[in-house]
């Protein structure tokens, strides 16, 4: 069935329709959950309340003005903001880090996968301004209005993303520091 007839008919109540989107979304939008999560059962929580929340507003979703895969995806990215913010699970670490070089042949041949592994071996906090400012786009203005911080806080936390994940690649490659000089 066409996507718009079957929004159309989820709208009105029809729970098949929404099974079916449901079925054809679930995947991706549990991706999207878990690289916010603090785990599976938390991803599957995050996913279970995006779909609540979907439902709900699918009467205000116009497909002349969107895409319903992309308006899901930010209605789940709003929900998995939400419940961080009101588990308090976002903190602020500003402790320094020793900062060591890796060649940039060995970070750019990481696969996507083996970099959703380190992404995800994170710290809470960096790990979720990495994936709100890197993959999902918002600005830092944004970030930090979602999680109550200030700007430089977010912008503080990726330039330690870049750190932390450069530290976490060499620890789980055994990558000797390159020296410069």
């Amino acid at each position: 069935m066409e996507e718009n007839l079957l929004i159309e008919k989820a709208s009105k109540g029809n729970e098949e329709a929404f099974r079916q989107l449901y079925e054809k979304y679930k995947r991706s939008l549990f991706i999207v959950c878990l690289r916010y999560a603090n785990g599976r059962v938390e991803a599957e929580d995050f996913l279970q309340e995006a779909f609540i929340n979907i439902y709900k507003g699918l009467k205000q979703f116009d497909p002349s003005r969107g895409i319903f895969e992309f308006w899901a995806r930010r209605i789940t990215i709003n929900v998995c903001l939400e419940k961080i913010r009101k588990q308090s699970l976002f903190t602020v670490s500003l402790g320094g880090h020793d900062t060591e070089e890796v060649s940039p042949d060995a970070l750019s041949d990481l696969s996507l996968k083996e970099l959703l592994e380190l992404v995800n071996e994170l710290p809470f906090g960096y790990k979720t301004v990495f994936n709100m400012y890197v993959i999902d786009g918002y600005s830092h203005k944004e970030i930090a209005s979602h999680l109550n911080i200030s700007v430089n806080t977010s912008k503080t936390q990726l330039m330690k993303d870049g750190q932390n994940l450069k530290s976490a690649f060499i620890k789980k490659n055994n990558v000797v520091k390159v020296s410069h000089g």
